[in-house]
């Protein structure tokens, strides 16, 4: 398995994986943000390959602290085709995400897990995530 950049002939994988986790419609958009975090400097977009097929994303932002020497990695997607998983491949995408942060100064990794993942509550937990207090948001729509 190689972990490479995301490129546009991965879109309509990533739409697969994005309905996966019950995010309908982004065939509108995939390949304007598929530009947008592979061309962001603080932003990253790569896809787990085996044999020529995608077997799942991540999606990752590193953000400056103001108030804390280092920066912070943000996960804002990660997913592993349904039929793939249990086969560590979440591990090696998570692995990746880690040593970016590090090499970018980052000291720790955040993400936003709803409440109903909670088999992804279980994956993170194994990797060494704690639960965060409290996670606000305000929609702009």
């Amino acid at each position: 398995m190689e972990i490479r950049p995301a490129t546009l002939k991965d879109a309509h994988k990533l739409v697969d994986l994005l309905n996966q986790l019950g995010y309908p419609g982004t065939e509108k958009f995939i390949q304007e943000k598929i530009v947008e975090l592979t061309s962001h400097p603080d932003g990253d977009l790569v896809v787990a390959v085996e044999e020529g097929e995608v077997l799942g994303f991540i999606s990752i932002h590193f953000i400056p602290q103001i108030g804390l020497a280092g920066s912070f990695a943000r996960i804002s997607y990660l997913c592993v085709d349904e039929a793939m998983r249990g086969r560590g491949i979440g591990g090696k995408l998570e692995a990746y995400c880690e040593k970016l942060a590090r090499e970018r100064g980052c000291d720790r990794i955040e993400l936003h897990c709803h409440s109903r993942r909670e088999r992804a509550h279980k994956f993170y937990q194994q990797q060494g995530y704690e639960e965060s207090p409290k996670y606000l948001m305000k929609e702009l729509g």
